[in-house]
């Protein structure tokens, strides 16, 4: 009987945490079709669920079917954006072990933002699916100069990666102001971009960056296992047969792949991929894998709620998602910095 016992124990504390993700992960599935739901039926016309649903199956009349296609792409976006920085903000804070890290701090947004304004004011770029094409090339350098700035000397250092960052941005930044200043009609493009929106764009937007979205989740999970163990030490790590500098090397270029390929089809987004990662560990612990896939989630249900209030307080007008997200994650930013400090 005692044997029995003994055996019973570790089974049922195994099962518990697995009972536990299955639960969560159904939720976060749950919501983010209701948020899906909620995009494609709330705008400038409010829909119905049964427009909605007519509209889908083919039986509603031009007019509603013309306005639930052109939320379609919309939508999308929002989904393919919202895993992007979400999964990108865990890779971040789990290399640098930093709480507070977030895409942005590999100067990504900065250098999407310093190729738009170079590509509008020297190449007559406009559009949004040409300055999409701008944006992409300009993020992934801009992150790539920051990982070889961190890697410089003794290994990747998440103090140098940091630095790098700063100064890149900073160089970036002053270049920015110096064309959109001395040139008006750079700056009116220029706005409406910063800001950060998933209106406006087509199923070509979808299609340029869901690959690298898709291929950069995909590859996050495999760094999963491995991640884990580089957060027990570096000797833990290597004990176990990981390559600390080398897991932390690919973890960084696919972060700076996902929020390059989400800044530049959406514009600079803050707070998605800080936010979500502490909810995620805050649900499901420590896990690099369940982060991961719950991020993936979480990420694309937050940007599509946003983007829906954003629609909905200021109808007929919109107010674009970037705004929503940054009221949003204030609060976010402060109740993380707590946390940080009654944790030290």
């Amino acid at each position: 009987m005692t044997t029995t016992l003994a055996t019973e124990e570790p089974r049922t504390r195994v099962r518990r945490p697995v009972r536990r993700t299955a639960v969560v992960l159904l939720l976060a599935l749950a919501a983010l079709v209701l948020a899906g739901v909620a995009s494609i039926m709330f705008g400038s016309k409010t829909l119905a669920p049964d427009q909605v649903w007519a509209a889908v199956t083919g039986h509603a009349d031009a007019y509603t079917t013309t306005v639930v296609q052109s939320r379609y792409p919309r939508t999308a976006l929002g989904v393919v954006v919202g895993l992007g920085l979400a999964v990108a903000g865990v890779l971040m804070q789990a290399v640098t072990r930093n709480p507070l890290a977030e895409p942005g701090l590999l100067g990504v947004n900065t250098g999407a933002a310093a190729s738009v304004v170079a590509a509008t004011a020297f190449a007559g770029v406009s559009g949004q699916t040409q300055t999409l094409l701008w944006a992409l090339p300009g993020a992934l350098l801009a992150g790539l100069f920051v990982y070889v700035i961190g890697a410089l000397g003794s290994g990747l250092s998440p103090v140098r990666l940091v630095l790098g960052g700063a100064v890149l941005t900073a160089v970036l930044s002053a270049f920015i102001q110096a064309v959109t200043l001395s040139r008006p009609q750079v700056f009116d493009s220029y706005r409406y971009w910063v800001v950060g929106a998933l209106g406006g764009h087509d199923w070509n937007a979808v299609g340029t960056v869901l690959p690298l979205a898709a291929a950069g989740f995909a590859l996050a999970l495999l760094l999963g296992r491995s991640l884990n163990a580089v957060a027990l030490g570096e000797d833990s790590a290597t004990a176990l047969g990981a390559r600390p500098e080398r897991v932390k090397a690919i973890a960084l270029l696919t972060a700076t792949v996902l929020s390059a390929a989400a800044t530049a089809a959406a514009g600079p987004i803050a707070f998605v991929g800080l936010a979500v990662p502490h909810l995620a560990r805050t649900l499901l612990g420590a896990d690099l894998r369940r982060q991961v896939v719950l991020s993936a989630l979480l990420g694309p249900t937050l940007l599509l709620t946003a983007d829906v209030i954003g629609r909905l307080v200021v109808r007929p007008q919109e107010l674009m998602v970037g705004v929503v997200t940054a009221f949003a994650g204030a609060p976010a930013l402060l109740i993380a910095v707590r946390r940080m400090r009654a944790t030290s």
